[in-house]
């Protein structure tokens, strides 16, 4: 296992299949409604009670509750069920007899007749809503603290940390470990480096 920082980090397979086999092109028809429907559904739904429920209802408890259950249905179906179904990725962490915390990472292989393989319309929307509603929550942390609407901090912060979760699990899901993240930053940054580079003697050589 990849070391990363105090965790262990394990790359496993999800789905059995053979590396060496050649992708087919992604079909743009959504395969699993609805997983893609419960996928922005609790979320979109915590965000749209958020905006509303001050004028909906003047209970400040029945408002929070609600979000955070939404908040909780959305972080386990996103968790355990739509990243799968929907782009063949899942995560969890879980701790070894010696106390140990590992991050478990799956990523479904492409399977020899392609009937596994994750639709581009499932993709587009899986990381749409993936990446977005996080942001959303930021703006909205940012928001009441700088309106000084205190007892909503709780809520917002909630939301950042449970959907900005599973955002980031996925991620490191997508692309590997964090030496990999690293490695595709530094790899970035030397193209452009370089680019520049040649640039400039091209123009010296005019």
């Amino acid at each position: 296992p990849l070391q990363d920082s105090s965790d262990d980090i394990e790359d496993v397979s999800l789905f059995d299949a053979d590396d060496d086999v050649s992708r087919r092109s992604k079909k743009s028809k959504i395969r699993h409604p609805v997983a893609s429907f419960f996928h922005l559904f609790f979320r979109v739904s915590a965000i749209v009670v958020y905006l509303l429920c001050e004028l909906l209802t003047s209970s400040f408890i029945a408002c929070m509750v609600t979000i955070i259950l939404l908040l909780s249905c959305d972080f386990w179906a996103v968790k355990n069920v739509t990243g799968r179904l929907m782009v063949g990725l899942r995560w969890w962490n879980q701790v070894d007899d010696d106390g140990r915390s590992h991050w478990v990472f799956e990523a479904r292989k492409v399977s020899a007749q392609g009937g596994k393989t994750s639709s581009e319309a499932e993709s587009r929307i899986f990381w749409l809503g993936l990446i977005t509603c996080p942001m959303i929550w930021v703006i909205f942390a940012f928001s009441a603290l700088f309106s000084f609407k205190v007892k909503w901090l709780a809520v917002v912060v909630m939301g950042v940390v449970l959907q900005g979760a599973n955002l980031y699990g996925y991620i490191r899901c997508k692309v590997g470990s964090r030496k990999n993240l690293t490695s595709m930053a530094t790899n970035y940054l030397g193209k452009q480096f370089l680019r520049q580079t040649m640039a400039t003697e091209d123009q010296a050589a005019s």
